[in-house]
């Protein structure tokens, strides 16, 4: 099995890509924040700590992917309800190109990136990786411009690169904020979620099938952007919903009672054209798998 280096391995996604990497056999060298090791979701071949791993240079890189087969690069700044215009995302920009310069100098064959899907042209019910791509976001600004770096940086050298956009996200270790971790917390207290008209159709995806879809391309080394997506359009209403059948407490679902947001798109909907490799299911069927039992948010990474 191959040595992968892993960034963002405490973080909503990247815990579920580390248990994905280690249930399949791989061995994990993590890079994480001074002190957070406690936070990992499984085990490690080696971890590197760090108080900025944004700050760190294109030598310290090298050092880091030493000996690595393949880096999966899931740290960002994402912050909840400051991340889509933060100035941060400017040192992930600069930090992010470091890693991929160590990365090459080390001999790192196979690069993968974390994207997402609002670097398209919104809204979109069919999106592929052909559509037009047009952030409104400086979040989703950066994460182009780091696709647009490191597909030309690696093109010219003997590193494949992948670029996984993720689309709305649910799931174990969210944000209390997001959709559905409101929706279950208000399930669970008996108390009304107050919520828009829910008519926006999203591409809901379970984070732990998001994180074995990630880890599963270590094996097939698929290139180019990949949508991390269910490819099922669902509206908001109806996943609300989903959520309240499993209290049977739908009556605690008020509609119309919020404001979207008013860059809120009507659509945001994907068409996943990952490889798949053994043992990772089709998109979207553990996610309705667990939908009985586990609920979760709606933010795209």
């Amino acid at each position: 099995m191959s040595v992968v280096l892993l960034t963002g391995a405490t973080g909503f996604v990247g815990r579920q890509v580390h248990r994905h990497l280690a249930r399949q056999g791989h061995a994990v060298r993590v890079v994480l924040r001074t002190g957070t090791k406690p936070r990992l979701a499984a085990t490690v071949a080696e971890a590197i700590e760090t108080d900025d791993l944004f700050a760190r240079d294109a030598s310290w890189w090298a050092d880091a992917c030493r000996g690595a087969d393949a880096v999966i690069h899931g740290a960002w700044y994402v912050k909840h309800g400051l991340y889509l215009h933060a100035p941060e995302n400017v040192a992930c920009v600069a930090g992010s190109f470091a890693l991929a310069q160590g990365a090459a100098e080390a001999g790192v064959k196979h690069f993968i990136g974390i994207g997402t899907c609002a670097e398209y042209r919104l809204p979109g019910e069919r999106l592929t990786i052909d559509s037009e791509l047009s952030p409104s976001t400086f979040y989703a600004a950066c994460k182009l411009s780091v696709f647009h770096m490191l597909r030309e940086w690696f093109a010219s050298r003997e590193t494949i690169f992948s670029w996984c956009r993720l689309f709305y996200l649910y799931g174990e270790g969210e944000d209390p904020r997001r959709l559905a971790a409101y929706v279950r917390r208000q399930m669970e207290t008996g108390e009304v979620a107050r919520l828009s008209a829910g008519t926006q159709l999203r591409d809901f995806l379970d984070v732990a099938e998001a994180g074995a879809m990630i880890a599963s391309m270590v094996e097939t080394g698929q290139p180019g952007a990949i949508n991390i997506c269910s490819g099922q359009p669902v509206t908001i209403r109806a996943f609300a919903e989903r959520i309240a059948d499993v209290y049977g407490r739908r009556d605690l679902l008020e509609f119309g009672t919020a404001r979207p947001h008013p860059s809120d798109p009507s659509a945001v909907v994907g068409v996943c054209n990952l490889v798949k490799a053994a043992g990772v299911l089709e998109a979207g069927n553990e996610g309705a798998a667990k939908t009985e039992n586990q609920s979760g948010g709606a933010d795209p990474a």
